[in-house]
C-alpha cells in the first residue's frame, strides 16, 4: 500500500491550499484517514481525523485549525483531502497523510504514511 500526498506549496498569509492523499494498492477497505503535521524543531502532531463513515475530529492540540481546515475524504478514490483556508505563518509545516488499511491478504488493520508535502506560509 502505498499513500501519495500532493497538493503543498508557498502561500501569503490569508491564503488557501488544499491537499490530497490518495491510497493505492492491495487495499479491501480503509478505516480512519488523516492529516499531521511537523513544523521546524517541533513534534509531529496530529491535525485532522476523518472515520470511513464521515465523522471528523480535528485536535485540540492545534488550537486554531477549527474552523480553518477542513478534513474530507472520497471513499470511491481512497483519497483525503485537507482544505486549508485563512493560512497563517504558523500553519508552516510539512504535512503528512496517513490511513489505517485494511488489505486483501492481512488480517487486521495497518497504518500507512505519506511521504509529506510542504507548506510555507509567508507572512
Amino acid at each position: 500500500v502505498q499513500l501519495q500526498a500532493s497538493g503543498g506549496g508557498v502561500v501569503q498569509a490569508g491564503g488557501s491550499l488544499r491537499l490530497s492523499c490518495a491510497a493505492s494498492g492491495s487495499i479491501f477497505s480503509i478505516d480512519a484517514m488523516g492529516w499531521h503535521r511537523q513544523a521546524p524543531g517541533k513534534e509531529r502532531e496530529l491535525v485532522a481525523v476523518i472515520t470511513s463513515g464521515g465523522t471528523t475530529t480535528y485536535t485540540d492540540s492545534v488550537k486554531s485549525v477549527k474552523g480553518r481546515f477542513t478534513v474530507s475524504r472520497d471513499n470511491a478514490k481512497n483519497t483525503v483531502y485537507l482544505q486549508m483556508n485563512n493560512l497563517e505563518p504558523e500553519d508552516t509545516a510539512v504535512y503528512y497523510c496517513y490511513a489505517v488499511v485494511r488489505g486483501l491478504r492481512v488480517a487486521f488493520p495497518v497504518q500507512y504514511w505519506g511521504q509529506g508535502t510542504q507548506v510555507t506560509v509567508s507572512s
